[in-house]
């Protein structure tokens, strides 16, 4: 057995045991509306997507009365459906979000809107959520990475360095910042040196994006050289 399958199985296994409690906990207090939140995150860490809506829907039954339980337990039903990728269902429930949950909401449906392929309207949300949370580091990425996705690099690049100076040990922005970087004709080994240090993970991962931006920056340049 690797030691990444003893950690998986560790995990579940944690999992497992925190549901038991928090079933034993809601059964104990039925009126402690935490419970029912906590419960649906961890049913979520554990692929349980549908126990977890069934969860949260019943919860928000309980507590309709309760305007500052429901804005919580509509996100945590915003969480499920992200996690399960039924990202429509996911934007609806951020969508009636309130004024206190309203950054954290238009956050998640700009990283909904991304998942789902939207760019432009991931971009819009993401501005609109760093209106409230201006130094938000995963706001900032997710604006970032949005405009690394539309090419507009220059402005990329502004966002990919505003969240290094918040974490300088962010491996995946360093990744896409080096990327952005290879593009802009601007030092780059720095940044993929610390992502394969920091996130190997998505280092590899981002191989073939690598290999895609080179391809394209090689092509610019033989471009230019044609026109000289």
């Amino acid at each position: 057995m690797t030691e990444e399958k003893k950690t998986r199985d560790a995990d579940k296994q944690k999992s497992e045991q925190m549901v038991h409690k928090l079933v034993q906990r809601i059964d104990t207090h039925p009126g402690d509306a935490e419970a029912y939140y906590e419960l649906a995150t961890v049913l979520v860490d554990l692929n349980s997507y549908a126990q977890a809506e069934e969860l949260l829907m019943k919860a928000l039954g309980l507590f309709a009365t309760q305007p500052a339980v429901v804005e919580k337990l509509r996100y945590g039903l915003g969480n499920v459906y992200y996690a399960a990728e039924d990202y429509p269902k996911a934007i609806q429930q951020f969508d009636q979000l309130g004024a206190q949950w309203k950054g954290a909401g238009y956050l998640m449906m700009a990283q909904s809107y991304m998942a789902n392929g939207d760019h432009k309207r991931a971009l819009a949300f993401a501005l609109t959520a760093l209106t409230s949370q201006p130094n938000d580091e995963a706001t900032l990425q997710v604006m970032a990475e949005n405009l690394l996705a539309l090419g507009n690099m220059d402005q990329a690049a502004e966002y990919y360095d505003r969240v290094l100076q918040l974490d300088a040990q962010n491996g995946r922005a360093h990744f896409d910042r080096g990327l952005v970087a290879m593009v802009l004709g601007q030092p780059y080994q720095d940044h993929f040196a610390q992502a394969k240090q920091l996130d190997p993970t998505y280092y590899e991962k981002g191989q073939q994006r690598l290999a895609d931006i080179e391809r394209f920056v090689q092509t610019q340049r033989g471009k230019t050289d044609d026109q000289k």
